[in-house]
């Protein structure tokens, strides 16, 4: 139960951290679509949607629907990279399989839940190059998560002792654990 605590901790900070180059994606690429394709983006709809939907949408100036925007997309990011650690594990952080997760996520998201919540109408309204530029994200958003999954802390070299000869590399959480048994603190 610990590592799938752990793991789906990790996948959580994956699809954060993975939401940033995705945004700067979706920037991009909507800046490159013909102006009158260039409505409002899927995260600023889906905000906007929901605080009418729980009557909020009054009291939000300019600044604070872009802050609740940013905010809800990054959660949103961090909830799918839960969720595909959650279901998947250790077992694929390799690129092929984030950006699998990551079209996923986004035909899910565009074909289904979004319009089943009446938040965003479904994909298959928006013109080609819309749906390519989501499309391109979500692959953007996949294989940085799998990237990101595939990170490592950085480790900690201890110096020579008996249970670390010659300075090897120390797993911290080991050495933590040690500490709090000479500290008496291990049940």
């Amino acid at each position: 139960m610990e590592r799938f605590i752990r793991n789906c901790g990790r996948g959580a900070v994956a699809g954060l951290i993975a939401t940033i180059p995705m945004t700067a994606t979706m920037l991009l690429l909507h800046r490159r679509l013909p102006r009158h394709e260039r409505y409002q983006l899927p995260p600023e709809k889906i905000t906007g949607e929901f605080a009418k939907a729980v009557d909020l949408e009054s009291a939000q100036t300019e600044p604070a629907r872009t802050v609740a925007t940013a905010l809800a997309h990054l959660s949103y990011g961090a909830a799918a990279g839960f969720l595909y650690s959650g279901i998947l594990g250790a077992a694929d952080r390799n690129t092929a399989a984030g950006i699998t997760y990551g079209l996923a996520v986004w035909a899910g998201s565009y074909f289904g839940l979004m319009p089943a919540l009446g938040l965003h109408e479904p994909a298959t309204r928006h013109p080609r190059r819309r749906n390519a530029m989501m499309a391109a994200a979500h692959v953007v958003w996949g294989a940085s998560m799998a990237t990101a999954l595939r990170a490592r802390p950085p480790a900690k070299v201890m110096p020579s002792s008996p249970d670390n000869r010659g300075g090897r590399l120390a797993n911290p959480w080991n050495e933590a654990a040690k500490d709090n048994r000479a500290l008496g603190c291990d049940p």
